[in-house]
């Protein structure tokens, strides 16, 4: 349950209008209990949720049927990726004011969103190399490397580097976006914060260091985990965050895993589209673990 604090900002909380509800009381009442059919313009739930624009943006290249559904899947996931994103930060902005059971809530939330990402995966999981090389050339040097809403999750997750931020040269907000995100404490360096201020001996190296930076793993760092899982009561809510970063970076290395046996299985080991070699590429992301510590207590605990 999010606290007060998280509460107050989160992005779905209901707004109060009686007047809303009263108008939606009357509506029912006098269609008789069934659904408003006579509309002069498009339908409300067409206009909110944009449904026109959003079917006018399947516009594959070829007649091959495979690329229908590689592009709605890649739609899917930048949907997806937007959503995690803004659990993510709401889970590192909680932590960094000191309300756990707000950034466990967000991190939950999160990892309902990365069990649907993952999930997505399944949409192409019968895609044919022949099917595939039958529209791969139409889309050039288009990669999901390419990205920038993949890459902003990657630096919240720690893993930075401003060469990553080249491709986008061209998108001034994006730019904007990606180094706001390059220069700010990752989710893990968040949570490490807080542990420090909660009096864990957390090195001051690890507190206050240039966030640009990859984040190096630190024996300190791992001490300090050690002690917060010595207390694994449920009431210990620094181990239920803890536990619930493992949840998250469980995922992405389940994402990153989907993501190396699909190319496997469409394009075997041919080069990648965008200039890299592919499944060597993907396979050393995937070995990269994230927060490294909570996984490497494991085998001291």
């Amino acid at each position: 349950m999010l606290s007060t604090t998280s509460a107050q900002q989160c992005p779905y909380a209901p707004v109060e209008d009686g007047d809303a509800e009263a108008a939606r009381a009357d509506r029912a009442e006098s269609n008789g209990g069934k659904p408003t059919l006579a509309f002069d313009q498009n339908t409300p739930y067409v206009d909110y949720v944009g449904i026109d624009t959003l079917l006018s943006l399947q516009n594959p290249r070829t007649k091959e049927p495979a690329e229908s559904a590689f592009i709605i899947t890649t739609q899917v996931m930048e949907l997806l990726f937007a959503l995690v994103q803004e659990r993510w930060e709401a889970a590192r902005d909680a932590m960094e004011d000191d309300d756990v059971p707000g950034a466990v809530a967000w991190l939950r939330s999160a990892c309902n969103a990365q069990d649907v990402l993952n999930s997505s995966w399944a949409l192409l999981g019968d895609m044919t190399p022949t099917q595939f090389n039958r529209f791969r050339d139409a889309f050039g040097e288009a990669s999901g490397f390419q990205s920038y809403s993949y890459r902003k999750l990657e630096f919240l997750l720690g893993n930075k580097s401003a060469a990553m931020i080249r491709p986008h040269k061209a998108m001034s907000g994006v730019v904007t976006e990606l180094t706001t995100l390059l220069e700010r404490p990752s989710l893990y360096d968040a949570a490490l914060r807080l542990l420090h201020r909660r009096g864990l001996p957390v090195p001051d190296s690890s507190i206050e260091r240039d966030w640009t930076a990859d984040y190096e793993p630190s024996a300190e760092v791992e001490q300090a985990w050690i002690g917060v899982y010595s207390d694994d009561r449920p009431g210990n809510e620094l181990f239920l965050l803890a536990e619930a970063l493992v949840d998250v970076a469980e995922r992405v290395t389940r994402w990153r895993q989907l993501h190396l046996v699909a190319v496997k299985r469409t394009m075997g080991g041919k080069p990648g589209s965008g200039g890299s070699n592919g499944l060597n590429w993907l396979a050393r992301n995937a070995e990269q673990d994230v927060f490294p510590e909570l996984w490497s207590l494991r085998s001291t605990i």
